[in-house]
């Protein structure tokens, strides 16, 4: 039988192997945000035709790669540093800056507050609230910035709110960390899923703001988290040279850096995965407003966060009953600020988005001894 204790990761499908006895290759994940349509065609048909690049070392400058990124992303090649994941990046930002004291706003990803600590800094959160659907207040928000704190991290699109803050919103944001002397570092994974994107794309705010770092990747939208390719971007060049200062060279293999000019490039790609995800996301929510059992929250990312509103029934009584149907989503009653009445799901292709709806829906009007009977399968 599952603990209560036990929480999966969208990466943790070895471990769900053997709690449910399940083939990880069985299963679906709507934990992972992933893009449901898989790897870039043009990145699968010709990537395998540049194989041997492994037999050199990569450009130690990946100046290629550094101006497709830029290229796509809207600024100067001279603006970006890659690294093997946005991970080692948000590392090495910290071990730079040694921020004593950041803030971070939350519910969010843990990764923050784990490398600020490991950087021997300490982290405060400043809790979007229930009552105003996890949206920023921004006014209340700047009465909380002051000279103790070293470093603000805002993810934006917010995981795993899905909510999201406009550039109107950052500019005042900046502005007030400007005033502190603190440093602004924006993680922009799930930023291209958004329909809204050029409202709250931060690239822009780089050529006026050099307290900011934006942090991008491929593992979601490019569907590539084997790759291990992230890129940073400021406007502040010296942080950009005290950070190829320590970076180790050649990070990113020869393998990562050619599929990195190869999949900026996919334009049909592009605009298919933006077409799926906004219509999905669109009718996804709608569907789930309807339900007066449940809450969802307006989604600006790949995925969307719900509350249940049953009493008795939880985010790990519907992880359950999706993973016996091998679906897996993700309870967020580890997440700080969230109970277990909490859980997020990503968007996938309509007919499994279909099946996990169902399965949903069905154990949100199940009046029988399932829930709190959990039986894993065997």
């Amino acid at each position: 039988m599952i603990r209560h204790t036990d929480h999966f990761h969208g990466s943790d499908l070895e471990k769900i192997e053997t709690v449910y006895g399940i083939k990880k290759d069985e299963i679906t994940s709507f934990s992972a945000n992933v893009n449901p349509l898989g790897v870039s065609p043009l990145l699968r048909k010709t990537l395998s035709d540049k194989i041997d690049v492994i037999t050199s070392y990569p450009d130690r400058e990946y100046q290629t790669l550094r101006k497709r990124i830029a290229n796509y992303a809207g600024c100067e090649a001279s603006q970006i540093i890659v690294g093997n994941g946005s991970t080692e990046l948000i590392s090495l930002f910290i071990q730079i800056k040694h921020p004593q004291k950041a803030l971070i706003i939350g519910p969010t990803y843990s990764e923050y507050e784990r490398e600020i600590s490991l950087g021997g800094g300490t982290s405060l959160y400043y809790p979007l609230k229930e009552e105003e659907d996890f949206n920023i207040n921004v006014e209340d928000f700047i009465t909380h910035l002051h000279e103790g704190i070293d470093l603000l991290v805002i993810c934006n699109p917010n995981n795993p709110t899905s909510t999201s803050i406009s550039n109107r919103q950052l500019r005042l944001i900046l502005d007030s960390c400007k005033q502190h002397d603190i440093f602004v570092m924006i993680d922009e994974t799930y930023v291209e899923f958004a329909d809204n994107m050029d409202e709250i794309n931060s690239i822009p705010l780089t050529y006026y703001y050099n307290n900011l770092i934006i942090l991008r990747g491929i593992s979601k939208f490019f569907a590539a988290p084997g790759l291990r390719l992230g890129y940073a971007i400021t406007g502040n060049l010296d942080l950009i040279k005290e950070i190829n200062k320590r970076k180790n060279p050649w990070t990113i293999n020869s393998l990562a850096e050619v599929a990195g000019t190869i999949m900026f490039t996919d334009k049909d790609y592009i605009a298919a995965t933006k077409q799926l995800i906004s219509s999905e996301r669109a009718r996804i929510y709608d569907a789930l407003k309807k339900e007066t059992k449940l809450y969802p929250y307006k989604p600006s990312a790949n995925f969307i966060l719900v509350k249940i509103k049953k009493d008795h029934l939880t985010s790990q009584d519907i992880f359950d009953a999706a993973i016996r149907k091998h679906l897996m989503i993700r309870d967020c009653s580890t997440f700080p600020f969230l109970s277990n009445k909490y859980f997020r799901f990503c968007f996938m292709q309509p007919e499994k988005n279909d099946e996990l709806l169902d399965c949903i829906l069905e154990t949100l009007h199940d009046n029988s001894n399932f829930i709190g009977d959990r039986k894993c399968m065997m």
